[in-house]
């Protein structure tokens, strides 16, 4: 037999303190020793929304990331950066860890999950995501077509902060929860998520579809829930500085709960944060000749 190389890897829930739910993360902690050409493949090989290499730092930070989905490599993505840092943290005894992602390099504050929590493998973390641009989307109509709905209640905004967003609000929850978009239609906008969200003061209900991106929808998308949090306050839904709970993933069975908040005016965003829990459910390595 000839010989092979494993690459050892683990497997979080992030955003949620329960195993099999939130979203599920693959982690290769020592990512230079996987081949370039393999990591995009082992993404599509595991099929989870996304996938992380850990890397040495380049630029002040305490690793650099690599993330792919099954299909593209993302320049940030919110729970593999929580999820990682989580795991660097663990291994390195680290109150704090900064990131390096193509977008910009994301520092993330850790903490203990809560009694117990440290036996059943859950942490939690906070990060300061990289701060968003928008603009009006210019093809309002054909987002609305392809998700089936006739109308916004704010207006239908494109935020970038590193992957791109279309935010549509709708009437209510139920309204969210009985989305049946068109998944080819949606597709065929680009490489761009489409965020539909309802909800009141601090509960907002969320669900993300980006099937061009190898995510037909996503349980929990924590680079999306930092730019609706300033999306909400500008359009003075919540305050500056107001913390909102956002709930995702119900209608996968993988039951998520992100915490997010914009600091800041409408003129000068000073912050973003995007947090809440992880817990290690696997761990396993990939043996490739």
């Amino acid at each position: 037999m000839p010989s092979q190389r494993a690459h050892r890897y683990v497997v979080l829930d992030v955003f949620t303190d329960a195993p099999l739910e939130g979203n599920a993360l693959a982690v290769f902690t020592d990512g230079a020793a996987v081949p370039e050409h393999d990591m995009q493949r082992l993404a599509r090989e595991l099929n989870l929304s996304e996938t992380v290499f850990v890397l040495a730092a380049e630029r002040g930070g305490d690793a650099r990331v690599r993330i792919f989905t099954p299909s593209v490599e993302l320049p940030f993505a919110g729970h593999p950066v929580l999820g990682t840092a989580i795991v660097v943290g663990r291994a390195r005894g680290l109150e704090k860890v900064t990131l390096e992602t193509p977008a910009a390099l994301v520092p993330v504050r850790l903490a203990r999950g809560g009694e117990g929590a440290h036996e059943r493998g859950v942490a939690r973390g906070t990060m300061e995501q990289p701060i968003p641009s928008w603009q009006p989307y210019g093809d309002h109509a054909r987002v609305l077509s392809a998700l089936g709905v006739e109308r916004s209640g704010l207006p239908v905004e494109v935020y970038d902060n590193g992957p791109v967003y279309v935010y549509v609000e709708l009437v209510d929850g139920a309204a969210v929860a009985g989305l049946a978009p068109d998944m080819r239609a949606l597709g065929d906008l680009g490489h761009v998520g489409v965020v539909c969200f309802a909800g009141a003061g601090s509960r907002w209900k969320m669900r993300m579809f980006a099937p061009a991106e190898g995510v037909p929808e996503d349980p929990a998308t924590g680079s999306a829930a930092g730019p609706l949090a300033v999306h909400l306050a500008r359009h003075g839904r919540i305050a500056f500085g107001e913390e909102i709970e956002i709930r995702q993933g119900a209608e996968l069975r993988r039951p998520s709960l992100l915490r997010a908040r914009a600091l800041g005016t409408a003129a000068a965003i000073e912050r973003v944060e995007v947090g809440g829990a992880a817990v290690l459910v696997a761990e396993g390595e990939f043996r490739l000749g």
